[in-house]
């Protein structure tokens, strides 16, 4: 199987070991991955801004790079959630119907190709560590993703999951809400630490690295001890 991979702005500027990781994996299981390095942003954060114009310019052009008929796997649920729910809004009935469908659905988050495509739910990994799930709003809401990463996670040799108090509530990043209405933002950031504290994880893990990037602001600033990971670093440890 040859697959085209996503790699969303977050990945690509400040976690780019969870692409490579990604990679290393789905290599692992004989998939072929293609990058197109000519690949930007999807547009999401244009989109929930309002900027529609700009967001179906992003679209237009994330639709071109990914021209062929096979999978296109990201690291991301938040943006993999995104093509697949809102393209629609943007191109439906439009010149580039066909090709936002064929896309649609070939979008896939990485943990769902893993389990239900691929039909792996133990790659191997080894992290002798307890850590605690966080479902990010865009994976449980739009991507409806839930039980694939926590399959995942209950494979990891030497890993303890511990579930976190109030895991449908949101982590209070949503993109630019988090700079529109930083003190409300902050708190949430405070509520979901807290509960990932009181389950006395050494880790917060997620599919998206958005909401584990403001969570990490918070806990470097409180100096806690807690980390966070993105589960495909889990899932590519002790291998």
């Amino acid at each position: 199987m040859t697959v085209d991979i996503f790699i969303p702005c977050f990945i690509d500027q400040i976690f780019p070991e969870t692409g490579m990781n990604m990679v290393k994996i789905l290599e692992k299981y004989g998939v072929k991955v293609n990058y197109n390095d000519n690949q930007t942003c999807c547009g999401q954060m244009a989109f929930n801004s309002g900027f529609w114009d700009e967001a179906k310019e992003l679209g237009e052009k994330f639709i071109n790079d990914f021209p062929n008929d096979r999978p296109v796997v990201s690291p991301s649920a938040s943006c993999s959630g995104y093509v697949k729910n809102f393209y629609g809004k943007l191109f439906f009935n439009t010149g580039l119907h066909l090709e936002y469908k064929r896309l649609q659905k070939n979008m896939f988050e990485f943990t769902d190709f893993l389990v239900n495509v691929l039909k792996v739910e133990d790659t191997g990994a080894t992290f002798n560590h307890t850590v605690t799930y966080h479902d990010s709003c865009a994976s449980l809401r739009e991507y409806k993703l839930k039980d694939e990463p926590r399959k995942l996670l209950s494979n990891v040799k030497g890993l303890k999951l511990v579930e976190l108090k109030d895991n449908t509530v949101c982590c209070g990043f949503g993109g630019t809400f988090s700079v529109k209405h930083e003190a409300i933002s902050s708190a949430m950031a405070e509520q979901k630490v807290q509960n990932a504290l009181d389950t006395e994880a050494e880790y917060i893990v997620s599919t998206d690295s958005s909401c584990l990037m403001h969570q990490d602001g918070y806990i470097t600033k409180n100096k806690h001890l807690i980390k966070t990971i993105h589960i495909i670093d889990i899932l590519a440890s002790g291998w």
